[in-house]
């Protein structure tokens, strides 16, 4: 990567070292609102992937697949609201409209990511790679993961979108309301359904699945 490439950005590492623990945005709520343990009878079982990385990638769909594939070893979705995910299924990528995409990868990972993106984008021949951003989301949306035979009805009494497996199918995404708060409803597997949120909402989302999750014995994984 050239000089003149490396000026247009600086890449910021603020992730605590030591001695400060990072806390999951539910760390409050977990102490606030109790975390019903998963028992045989749990229909529901909600899980909070904290920490992860999330970055959101805008510009060109062309140059920017090549970066992807380049780095990650799979391609930018094709289709509105559809999301990909790698071999291992821990990395995922989500169209979130023509220009932008989300890519969620391991708690870690999300700074060298970043770096090997620009580094690919800036080795690209094509000028017009100039016209894109990477922005760190990481901090502020956390994702949380629901499971179970009952999943789909909390789901019904949360959100106005349809989550009939006809119009939801697996490897679906889209930005929608949920409890009255917005957020990213995702299905990357046939059993998992994901919540894509801001760390502001997550107190709120939270304490409203624990409710609409209770005739289910809702459980929380640790």
């Amino acid at each position: 990567m050239s000089e003149q490439t490396a000026s247009w950005y600086n890449l910021y590492d603020a992730r605590p070292q030591a001695e400060v623990p990072a806390e999951s945005p539910l760390a409050w709520s977990y102490h606030h609102s109790g975390r019903p343990a998963v028992s045989e009878k749990s229909r529901v079982v909600l899980r909070e992937r904290a920490m992860a990385g999330h970055l959101v990638l805008r510009g060109g769909a062309i140059v920017l697949d090549e970066a992807v594939r380049q780095v990650l070893g799979v391609g930018l979705p094709g289709r509105p609201n559809t999301l990909t995910l790698d071999e291992s299924g821990e990395r995922s990528i989500q169209w979130l409209s023509p220009d932008e995409w989300l890519v969620i990868v391991p708690g870690g990972e999300e700074f060298a990511l970043e770096k090997r993106l620009r580094e690919a984008l800036g080795d690209a021949r094509d000028t017009s790679v100039k016209n894109y951003a990477i922005v760190n989301a990481s901090g502020g949306q956390t994702l949380l993961e629901l499971t179970g035979d009952k999943a789909r009805e909390l789901l019904m009494k949360s959100t106005p979108y349809d989550v009939h497996p006809e119009a939801f199918p697996v490897g679906k995404g889209v930005t929608t309301v949920f409890a009255k708060a917005n957020l990213i409803l995702r299905r990357p597997t046939e059993e998992r359904w994901e919540l894509v949120l801001r760390r502001s909402f997550a107190d709120y989302l939270y304490r409203w699945i624990l409710d609409a999750g209770a005739e289910y014995a809702i459980g929380v994984e640790e």
